[in-house]
């Protein structure tokens, strides 16, 4: 079963598959024919969608895109084993695409290629590096790309109010895209003001986790959290029975997944986290935490989520 994040991802492209596929490879006469299917035998990602594509010049090819939070210093590897069975797999010369949404730590540095060499062998993938932050908000609304409408907050030139009711108006002028607004509230969150949003938009937290990416970022780490707690519990349960090991686990589980949950929530908004409020995290209960994950997307600064951290 495909998971939500894969999901939003195919039906942000499936929207408008011609404009997106003209934006993604700069050609105006690349037509999109078809989303495929983008599982494979030992790679199973839910940031990929595979479009199949074709242009007087190329006739068929395939557009490879991988839809990206924050960048992954192993996606050129991953971009690399990406081409490599989607070619494969549908015979087709391909166009690799990595879309990064938000900006990483200023530490980090974007690679555009995977290029490696052992024993005087050398291989090489290149792919086109697509970063929303640089991508201008204006040229989005006025092309129009309805696939990028949701994104118009983080854009350049985007993180506005006048700029946010543009992007809820083009979202209520058509039918078929009115299931984004709960997408376009969620980043929102990320520059503007809560009050303003839910002025603008009469949003709520309701409407917020209604988002994929918000859905992505709570699931995550939960299936590894549950298994790991359950095998603690289990452990500790042959002692005490196997039923209160189990039960015992399943709530460790959800506790370490709520964890993980609140640090990436607060690194998307915040980017990196002091230690000490990490550590701080760790100590909070299952109770605790479920409340301090709405506090983290409506605080607008890192100082204020401090401010509801227990003593």
């Amino acid at each position: 079963m495909a998971k939500r994040a894969d999901i939003g991802s195919k039906r942000l492209i499936s929207l408008a598959p011609n404009a997106w596929v003209q934006w993604v490879t700069g050609n105006s006469q690349v037509r999109a024919s078809q989303l495929l299917d983008a599982e494979f035998q030992w790679i199973s990602r839910e940031s990929d969608v595979i479009v199949k594509a074709s242009s007087p010049e190329h006739s068929e090819f395939l557009i490879l895109n991988e839809l990206q939070l924050r960048y992954d210093q192993n996606m050129p590897k991953r971009m690399r084993n990406y081409v490599a069975l989607a070619e494969e797999k549908y015979n087709l010369s391909a166009y690799p695409v990595l879309i990064n949404i938000l900006p990483p730590p200023a530490t980090v540095t974007i690679e555009d290629c995977y290029d490696s060499e052992f024993m005087g062998l050398k291989a090489r993938q290149d792919y086109r590096v697509i970063n929303l932050w640089e991508v201008d908000a204006e040229l989005v609304l006025g092309q129009p790309l309805p696939p990028l409408f949701p994104f118009v907050p983080i854009l350049k030139g985007g993180g506005s109010e006048s700029k946010l009711r543009s992007a809820v108006q083009a979202l209520r002028a058509d039918q078929t895209l009115n299931q984004l607004e709960p997408l376009l509230a969620f980043f929102a969150s990320f520059v503007l003001e809560i009050p303003l949003i839910q002025q603008i938009m009469r949003w709520d937290m309701t409407v917020l986790r209604e988002s994929p990416w918000y859905q992505e970022i709570l699931q995550e780490g939960l299936a590894q959290g549950i298994e790991q707690g359950i095998q603690q519990g289990v452990a500790q349960g042959i002692e005490q029975g196997i039923e209160q090991g189990i039960e015992q686990g399943i709530e460790q589980g959800i506790q370490q997944e709520r964890r993980g949950s609140l640090e990436r929530i607060l690194k998307l908004r915040f980017s990196e986290i002091p230690v000490e409020i990490s550590i701080k995290i760790q100590a909070l209960t299952l109770e605790q935490l479920e409340e301090l994950m709405a506090t983290a997307l409506t605080v607008n600064s890192l100082d204020e989520f401090t401010q509801h951290l227990p003593n």
